[in-house]
């Protein structure tokens, strides 16, 4: 009796584990790098990067500024690195996002100020954080594709979740430098302190690269090139073949992303601005994405069982429902009121859309132009939610010095949401999308 030959694939042998293992190490990693920015937005480049004569809100403009170019530069990362992506390596990709990533950030501790070189130390700000996002484009597509292309139906919301535990935990690890170089003396931590979160990236370089050096290849990477698919520009061919499944998935990240980051950048800015300590903001932040991480796992569970629609609509509508509130529970500045704010907002209402978004976002795409589609969604959505959420209220806290304008503004990102989240039943028909369109029976 013959016996099947054995799995040839490079990624035949390996199991789901290692490759969520991978994911969240890694995209811990490239996050952290990328999330320094937005914490040093609110906490210091508007202060040292920016004139010093200037109203504080308005130096603080200037630094969301430049991280909004970061996120105008990301459609750019996602169309090199999805290329890359489907074209040749997904490992090859993500080796060289973090690459990029590291290196640029590293850079950033280096910088000098206003004060020292002028105009010269914003544009040099700049520049570099639009390598950050061009590297960020391509970063979060293949993290996801590690996980969602090699589990099953079953259990992929769950597993996929993994990988924005990472960005949680990139987070979170920015988060906690940031605070621990904030007890050194204000003139220390002006001076010299908040540049050591940065030069560490060197470090978490050379770790990340290690992992994602030995990876192998995904699953359904490796079937789908061994049947010769492989487009020869991946990203036209996602435009031709999945236009519909793009801007619907650009419209899912407009309250997910766009809520984030009022979540979680702005929020500094608006807390101190009503007088809370920036200290308490920081911590609260940090508590909320420990929270997250486990929500994350949870909604992505939840998705498997109950369908992606339900469990993605349910977080939009939360999140408008705690558009005001937030705001408020702020104003109180009172600690525990303040940590229950982000908690219920980015552990509750955003968590149950980024917990089940990556398995959502998979299933609307075919394997031989995924990386590119996701990241060409993912990507472009991110520019007008997320890289001009903190810009705009900001923009709408010094017009009006209100919190009100602010709350309105993140409904109506909450509106187009459920607006794409409708639009989604009759699209991703493929053979992957079971549990996009109903529970999945055999999970139960």
């Amino acid at each position: 009796m013959s016996t099947p030959a054995p799995r040839t694939t490079p990624a035949g042998s390996v199991g789901p584990r290692r490759y969520i293992v991978a994911s969240l190490i890694g995209n811990s990693l490239e996050w952290y790098d990328f999330f320094l920015y937005a914490t040093a937005s609110a906490v210091v480049f508007g202060h040292l990067f920016f004139p010093a004569d200037t109203d504080p809100l308005v130096g603080t403009m200037g630094a969301f500024a430049g991280f909004a170019v970061g996120f105008a530069a990301r459609p750019l990362g996602g169309i090199i690195f999805g290329h890359i992506g489907d074209r040749i390596s997904r490992k090859t990709s993500l080796v060289l996002t973090l690459a990029v990533m590291g290196v640029s950030t590293a850079l950033m501790g280096l910088l000098p100020t206003y004060a020292q070189v002028g105009l010269l130390a914003p544009a040099l700000l700049i520049g570099l954080r639009i390598l950050q996002g061009i590297a960020a484009g391509g970063e979060w597509s293949g993290g996801v594709l590690l996980i969602s292309e090699n589990s099953g139906t079953k259990r992929r919301g769950l597993l996929s979740a993994f990988s924005q535990g990472g960005v949680c935990l990139g987070f979170v690890l920015s988060s906690l430098v940031f605070y621990a170089v904030q007890l050194l003396p204000e003139a220390q931590f002006m001076a010299w302190g908040w540049r050591i979160p940065f030069l560490l990236s060197v470090v978490l370089l050379v770790v990340g690269a290690y992992i994602r050096t030995r990876l192998p290849e995904s699953r359904e990477f490796t079937e789908a090139a061994q049947e010769g698919t492989r487009h020869r520009v991946p990203a036209l061919a996602a435009l031709r073949s999945h236009p519909r499944e793009i801007l619907v998935a650009m419209g899912l990240r407009f309250a997910e992303n766009g809520g984030s980051y009022i979540f979680l950048s702005f929020s500094i800015v608006y807390g101190v601005h009503v007088g809370v300590d920036k200290g308490l903001l920081l911590l609260a932040v940090t508590v909320s994405m420990l929270f997250s991480f486990g929500t994350y796992l949870a909604f992505g569970h939840l998705s498997d069982r109950f369908g992606r629609r339900r469990i993605y609509a349910g977080g939009a509508v939360a999140m408008m429902a705690m558009a005001f509130p937030f705001f408020w529970m702020i104003d109180a500045n009172t600690p525990a009121v303040v940590i229950l704010a982000f908690m219920i907002a980015n552990g509750l209402c955003h968590g149950a859309m980024i917990g089940t978004q990556p398995a959502f976002f998979h299933e609307l795409f075919a394997p031989e132009v995924r990386y590119s589609a996701m990241s060409i969604a993912h990507e472009l959505a991110a520019v007008f939610a997320g890289g001009l959420a903190p810009l705009i209220a900001t923009a709408l806290l010094l017009r009006f010095d209100s919190s009100l304008p602010i709350s309105l503004y993140l409904v109506g990102m909450c509106l187009i949401t459920l607006i794409a989240v409708v639009a989604s039943r009759r699209i991703g028909r493929t053979a992957t999308t079971a549990a996009v369109e109903a529970p999945v029976a055999a999970a139960r």
